[in-house]
């Protein structure tokens, strides 16, 4: 009696064991990617047209990095299409300048400027001077990519307007957001006066991301104008305000970024990669997983870049 107890204890356990354990050959599979075809039938389950714009845009990119470049161009066309409806402007103008800037990026400037024109025709009725400026200093940075010198100069004076109605406690954020536009617009020349008001708004500045970001955007400008050693030095203090981040991670993160991007910049590679690989390690202890990828996806991009420029 006491054998058959035993074995049938036995028994129980295996039992119970194999009702945890999953079936040889079932394990998790990842489901396999969908195709560009499949994903253009899923744009229409989206329920605004700027979010319809935004799934088009992430598939016309795809079809970019794989050498599609009309399949990228018919897809960016109807991305614009979505938003040549009436619709909120604050939703509405920021999609319509990534828009322009992916066409403008694979050379398709005529739509480029159609998406432009009516970007800028929203940007002009949002309240909030801050966005403002930042999407017209987007737009200016655009419109100099599509080879449209006058217009950009136009909506970067329109961008350094609206940062100067800005708040005093805001007015960094949106000056460090037009520095960067005349940076990626070649323009830095012409920035000198919103450089200064940019450093005297980081003077009172006592959050660290935000002292990061705008003593990197001043110091891009510098070193583009040729002023390497004011960018060093600028460079040497954002670099000290990213580093005193301890968290939230994705502060850290983005500080490091934006200080590696303007380090890149003003000719120091390997110095920028080095501030990548701290980003990184920060951007992986971001909690949130939405968040994280985000950043992550940032970070790696721009490492990637940047390992490209080192082997030249």
């Amino acid at each position: 009696m006491r054998q058959f107890d035993s074995i049938r204890s036995l028994l129980v356990i295996i039992l119970g064991m194999a009702a945890v354990l999953p079936a040889a050959g079932c394990g998790t599979k990842k489901k396999p990617a969908l195709t560009i075809e499949q994903r253009l039938k899923n744009v229409e389950k989206e329920k605004t047209p700027d979010r319809q714009a935004a799934a088009l845009l992430k598939i016309a990119r795809t079809q970019f990095a794989k050498n599609d470049e009309s399949g990228a161009k018919e897809t960016a066309a109807k991305a614009l299409e979505k938003l040549k409806v009436e619709g909120d402007a604050s939703l509405f103008a920021p999609r319509l300048v990534e828009v322009a800037g992916f066409l403008a990026e694979i050379g398709d400037r005529k739509p480029a400027r159609e998406a432009l024109g009516q970007a800028c025709g929203l940007v002009d009725s949002i309240d909030d001077p801050v966005r403002k400026a930042k999407l017209f200093a987007d737009a200016g940075a655009i419109y100099k990519a599509n080879t449209d010198s006058a217009q950009a100069k136009e909506m970067l004076k329109k961008a350094a307007d609206s940062a100067a109605s800005v708040e005093e406690r805001f007015r960094a954020e949106a000056l460090a957001a037009v520095a960067l536009g005349y940076t990626r617009s070649g323009m830095a020349d012409a920035a000198s006066d919103v450089v200064d008001k940019l450093l005297d708004a980081a003077k009172t500045l006592e959050e660290p991301r935000a002292k990061a970001e705008a003593l990197a955007a001043a110091a891009g400008v510098q070193g583009q104008a040729g002023k390497k050693k004011e960018a060093g030095q600028l460079l040497d203090e954002a670099t000290t305000a990213a580093k005193s981040i301890e968290r939230p991670a994705e502060n850290r993160a983005y500080a490091l970024l934006a200080v590696a991007l303007a380090t890149q910049s003003n000719g120091d590679t390997k110095q920028a990669m080095a501030l990548l690989k701290e980003a990184d390690k920060a951007a992986d202890k971001v909690p949130e997983p939405a968040s994280q990828k985000t950043i992550v996806d940032k970070v790696r991009a721009t490492m990637a870049d940047f390992e490209k420029k080192l082997k030249k």
